[in-house]
């Protein structure tokens, strides 16, 4: 199992996120961290598997890297992965199911790709084992596929959910913001803990609850389990250690936090979200209408994500809330705006052009966040 002490891993991220994913990791020094479309890879140990898992907000998942190779047929797809050394990672009882996909590539059938994988993994492990069946009756690893341009990376995923799923939100209202999109426009917004934060469409308490996570240090994954906790030649120590660590990092300020909602039912279910993630003393959630928001106090942020409006009758009543939203916060005094938005006239709505614009995506819906200083 895992010969070598040192492995390249990989974090896919949203397009858009790769340099705070990549940020992310040398702030935990890892080395070779170098950001890719819609992934940063890295190099690590096997303790880097819990902390990265522990402590990454805006990254998706962690996936070991087991090989590359061209795949412009099935037989170089077969050939390639059965070179790979899978033995170094997958015991002679492991469970390996094959997952993934395929992009502007030759080899295009998923299920094909996933048969034909699947039998060169079985074969290059009997070869090692030498045995004449696998059971696959222990853990689980969990393989993974991306073939891109006729070449197909082979991964085994180390966390099992993703890594957006803090535990905090088992229940959600509609369209939820994903935790690594708010995780990272947090980032973006450049906050500390040191101003007020206020999210006027907080929905089920995404970014307030991310918001506070961040101004605590608090790594999101430390109330979940991962895959890897799992994998027989991974000591559970490390797991223990890098929570230990993490908790060392953690800061014990006070925040001034705000979330409100139009829906009563959203509050109650952000303030409940918020207290399964261990911050509900940091956040105060009201029931409030965005278009009669009010700040006395000056330099405060605004991070939000207001009603995108998918149908026509959706999308007009999005704009008139654009428009009132933007009537009540162009009088704060020297507060600091970021509107995640899918609205592709939002500023025109809004009533003021955007000083910065950054393209991100929340899930499959192509958005912008709207920066105003």
């Amino acid at each position: 199992m895992v010969a070598a002490m040192e492995f390249q891993m990989c974090v896919p991220s949203l397009f858009g996120l790769e340099g705070l994913v990549a940020d992310e990791l040398k702030r935990l020094n890892m080395k070779d961290v170098r950001a890719e479309n819609g992934r940063v890879l890295f190099t690590g140990e096997k303790p880097d598997i819990a902390r990265a898992n522990i402590n990454i907000a805006t990254g998706e998942r962690i996936l070991l890297v087991v090989g590359e190779t061209r795949a412009e047929t099935f037989d170089m797809l077969f050939e390639g992965v059965k070179a790979m050394p899978w033995e170094h990672f997958i015991p002679m009882d492991g469970a390996f199911p094959v997952k993934g996909h395929a992009l502007d590539s030759k080899l295009h059938s998923i299920p094909d790709c996933q048969s034909i994988i699947k039998k060169a993994i079985v074969e290059r492990l009997k070869a090692k084992y030498k045995v004449e069946w696998l059971k696959e009756t222990g853990a689980k690893y969990q393989v993974q596929f991306a073939i891109m341009k006729d070449v197909a990376a082979l991964y085994i995923d180390t966390s099992g959910s993703g890594l957006h799923k803090r535990g905090y939100r088992p229940v959600g209202n509609a369209a939820p913001l994903r935790e690594t999109l708010a995780a990272a426009i947090v980032r973006l917004a450049r906050y500390r803990g040191r101003e007020e934060l206020c999210d006027p469409f907080c929905g089920s308490g995404t970014l307030p609850i991310e918001a506070a996570l961040a101004a605590l240090n608090r790594a999101p994954g430390l109330n979940r389990a991962f895959a890897a906790q799992s994998f027989k030649w991974l000591d559970n120590a490390v797991w223990a250690q890098a929570k230990d660590e993490a908790r060392d990092r953690e800061y014990h300020g006070s925040y001034n936090i705000w979330g409100g909602d139009i829906d009563p039912d959203s509050v109650k279910i952000a303030g409940e979200n918020a207290h399964r993630a261990g911050v509900r003393e940091h956040i105060r959630f009201e029931v409030a209408e965005a278009a009669e928001f009010k700040r006395a106090a000056p330099g405060g942020i605004i991070v939000t994500n207001p009603p995108y409006g998918e149908r026509v009758m959706e999308h007009q009543e999005a704009e008139r809330i654009y428009k009132k939203f933007g009537a009540a916060v162009r009088v704060l005094d020297g507060w600091k705006l970021y509107i995640l938005s899918s609205h592709t006239e939002f500023e025109r709505a809004f009533g003021k052009t955007a000083v910065k614009k950054r393209k991100l995506y929340n899930g499959m819906i192509k958005c912008d966040l709207f920066m105003y200083y």
